[in-house]
């Protein structure tokens, strides 16, 4: 049995099962894409909520596995050379879990296409889709000054307009389906959510709307949004 007391965050969400994939993250858009990825490739793993509230991502314990403080982040007891290790950021565990099943990256080109756009969120999707959030709905939303909020909700307009352009004539964003869908289209799925869609002009975007349809249609979608269960 692997042993994981190398690791201080098992002591405030210990492991049932230390043989399998540690998994601390909250339903989020950047935390369901570990989720995803665990439902979609089959490893074997254990999720432990962790909120967003400061008792628990700057605690002692979770900040000892990711000292930013931020959701998801993973232990694999079986890592490289069977050795335990403990990851962050979502697009790493990402592709971190597409190398070690196997599965959702793809080779030589197909394979820096799906990283590409992986990169495209990270760098462009999800900070921007965030702010929008914030300046819209959440604690940005009362502002007397709706610069900020109007830069974010065109921003989030101009990256629509990127991916719908993008899909004229692909089903999925890097060839087969791969870890740049499962990182894209949670944040999509974030405009229901934050309340945005007509703000940003969603409807105007055909090609999009058909495929985060497609990317929630798949049963491992379907419950990777769901885990770790918030109650």
């Amino acid at each position: 049995m692997p042993d994981l007391s190398a690791f201080p965050i098992t002591a405030r969400w210990p492991a049932a099962d230390p043989s399998a994939i540690q998994l601390y993250a909250y339903p989020t858009p950047n935390g369901v894409k570990a989720s995803i990825m665990l439902e979609e490739t089959g490893l074997p793993y254990e999720p432990h909520l962790v909120t967003l509230k400061d008792a628990d991502v700057k605690s002692d314990a979770f900040l000892s596995l990711n000292p930013n403080n931020k959701i998801p982040a993973m232990i694999d007891p079986d890592g490289p050379g069977g050795q335990p290790i403990g990851l962050f950021e979502s697009g790493a565990i990402l592709i971190y879990l597409a190398e070690k099943s196997g599965k959702l990256l793809g080779e030589g080109a197909a394979r820096y296409d799906a990283i590409k756009w992986l990169m495209w969120q990270m760098g462009g999707v999800g900070p921007m889709f965030g702010q929008l959030g914030f300046f819209w709905k959440l604690g940005g939303a009362d502002w007397p000054d709706k610069r900020p909020r109007d830069r974010y909700v065109a921003e989030a307009r101009r990256l629509l307009g990127v991916i719908e352009g993008h899909l004229d004539g692909r089903d999925w964003v890097a060839g087969g389906y791969s870890i740049a869908d499962i990182a894209i289209a949670p944040w999509l799925n974030a405009l229901d959510f934050y309340g945005a869609k007509d703000a940003v002009g969603w409807d105007d975007h055909p090609r999009t709307v058909a495929y985060l349809r497609r990317f929630m249609d798949r049963p491992a979608v379907q419950r990777g949004l769901k885990i770790p269960d918030p109650g």
